[in-house]
C-alpha cells in the first residue's frame, strides 16, 4: 500500500525542538501545509528548505507527529524494522513467550518513537490502541508487521482504539484469530485478562515492578488495596505471604475480576481475601480499621491543566486518609498517573496530606513505571506514572 508523503514546512527558527530530537510539531510552528488530512504523512522542512523529518498530521494543537528524523517511506518493512527495534528491548528485559512475564508493554508511544501507539503483548495476543488518526489508519499494516515477527508467536491481534480515539473511528475489533482473553503472566503471577471488555488494554502493566515490591514487603501482613482494578496489587501481596488482604474498587466488574485473579492462586493456609465494591474516598474517611500496608492507585484524577489544582486537593484527601488506616511503622504505597502532576508537585502533594494527617513518615522509595514503557530522553513528558512508598510512624 502506498502512501503518498506530503510537505510541510516550518517558520524560521521553529525547527529548533525537532533538532532537538523532540518528537511534537505544534500548530503555531506551521509556514506551510500541503493540502493534507489528518492521519496523513507528511515530511517536514525548515523555513531553508533542509528536510527534518516524517511524520502524521494531527488535529488540535500538536499538528504533526514525528516518527522519523529523516525520509522514510511508510511501508509494512518499515513497521516491521521499528517493531524489531522494540522487541528487541523487551527481549534485552527478559520478557517474552516462555519466560516468567508474558505479559508486557510492546510499544510505548513517544517512548519508543512510535508517537500515538501502544501495543500491549497478553501471551500470545497483541492489543493495539492507537491515539492518532496516522496510527490508526496505518493498523493493517502494523498488524502485518506484527505477525512478521516469528518469536512473538502471536495468535491473536486486536485494536482497541475506539475509546483512546474519543468515538472518531469504527469499533473495535480482531485483526488476526478471535480470543477475546487469556491468562497472561507476570514474574510468575497469573492474570486473567480480557481486552474486549477490561479497562484500556484489559490490564494495567506499568505497576508490574511496583507490585513485585509490595510482594517483597508483604509476609504475614494485613494490606488494603484500594482503587484495585483486577486485583494486581491484591495478588501479589497474597504471593508474598500476606495473611490479609481487603480490595477495594468502585466497580463490581473490577471486584469480580480481582476475585477471579485470586481464585487463580492457591491460598496458603491462614491467608485470606475479601474483595468489596466502595466508593473508595468514602470508605477511606469513614472506615477506622488499620492495615500493615495501604495502596492508593486511584485513576488519573486530572486529566487537563485546568483541573490540575482540583485533583492535587484530590490527591491530598485521598492520601491523608490512606495514612491514617495504616498502622503505626506500617507502609503507604501511593501512586498518581495523571501527566500533569509532576513528581514534585505530587511529593509536595503528599507531604501536606502527611502534615494534615499529623504522622510522622519517612520515603523509602521513589517509584515510576515499569522499564517496558521507557521515556524519550527527549520527550518528558513521557514520564507519567509516579509513586513514594512511606513508612508512616
Amino acid at each position: 500500500m502506498h502512501h503518498p508523503v506530503k510537505k510541510a514546512v516550518l517558520k524560521p527558527g521553529k525547527e529548533v525542538s525537532l533538532l532537538r530530537k523532540h518528537p511534537w510539531v505544534f500548530s503555531g510552528a506551521i509556514q506551510e501545509l500541503d493540502d493534507a488530512y489528518i492521519g496523513d504523512w507528511v515530511q517536514v522542512f525548515d523555513s531553508r528548505d533542509r528536510l527534518l523529518g516524517t511524520g502524521q498530521v494531527g488535529d488540535g494543537s500538536i499538528a504533526i507527529r514525528m516518527i522519523a528524523f529523516e525520509a522514510i517511506e511508510p511501508n509494512v518493512e518499515f513497521w516491521k524494522s521499528k517493531l524489531q527495534n522494540c522487541l528487541n528491548l523487551r527481549q534485552h528485559l527478559g520478557f517474552g513467550p516462555a519466560t516468567p512475564t508474558n505479559a508486557y508493554r510492546l510499544v510505548h508511544g513517544e517512548g519508543d518513537n512510535l508517537p500515538g501507539l501502544i501495543i500491549d503483548i497478553y501471551n500470545d495476543c497483541a492489543v493495539i490502541q492507537a491515539h492518532s488518526l496516522g496510527m490508526y489508519n496505518s493498523l493493517n499494516d502494523i498488524a502485518e508487521a506484527l505477525e512478521q515477527l516469528e518469536s512473538l508467536q502471536l495468535k491473536t491481534i486486536y485494536n482497541k482504539s475506539a475509546a483512546a480515539m474519543h468515538g472518531t473511528v469504527g469499533e473495535d475489533g480482531f485483526l488476526l484469530g478471535d480470543t477475546p482473553e487469556t491468562i497472561a503472566q507476570e514474574n510468575g503471577l497469573q492474570f486473567k485478562v480480557n481486552w474486549v471488555t477490561g479497562q484500556k488494554t484489559g490490564f494495567f502493566l506499568d505497576q508490574r515492578d511496583n507490585r513485585n515490591l509490595l510482594r517483597q514487603f508483604s509476609k504475614g501482613k494485613t494490606v488494603l488495596n484500594t482503587f484495585c482494578y483486577t486485583g494486581g496489587f491484591s495478588v501479589a501481596a497474597l504471593a508474598g505471604g500476606a495473611s490479609k488482604v481487603v480490595s477495594a474498587d468502585i466497580s463490581n466488574t473490577a471486584i469480580n475480576l480481582a476475585n477471579e485473579n485470586v481464585a487463580l492462586m492457591k491460598l496458603k493456609k491462614g491467608q485470606t481475601h475479601e474483595g468489596i465494591a466502595v466508593d473508595v474516598m468514602k470508605s477511606l474517611s469513614e472506615d477506622t480499621e488499620q492495615f500493615d500496608i495501604v495502596v492508593l492507585d486511584p485513576p488519573a484524577f486530572a486529566k487537563s491543566l485546568s483541573k490540575k489544582h482540583k485533583a492535587v486537593m484530590g490527591y491530598k484527601r485521598l492520601n491523608a486518609m490512606g495514612i491514617n488506616r495504616v498502622k503505626p511503622g506500617g507502609l503507604l504505597f501511593t501512586f498518581s498517573c495523571s501527566q500533569v502532576v509532576d513528581d514534585v508537585l505530587f511529593a509536595n502533594t503528599v507531604t501536606a496530606a502527611g502534615i494534615e494527617a499529623k504522622r510522622n513518615c519517612r520515603i523509602l522509595y521513589r517509584l515510576g513505571q515499569g522499564a517496558d514503557h521507557p521515556v524519550n530522553l527527549y520527550h518528558p513528558e513521557g514520564h507519567y506514572l509516579k509513586g513514594l512508598v512511606i513508612q508512616v510512624e
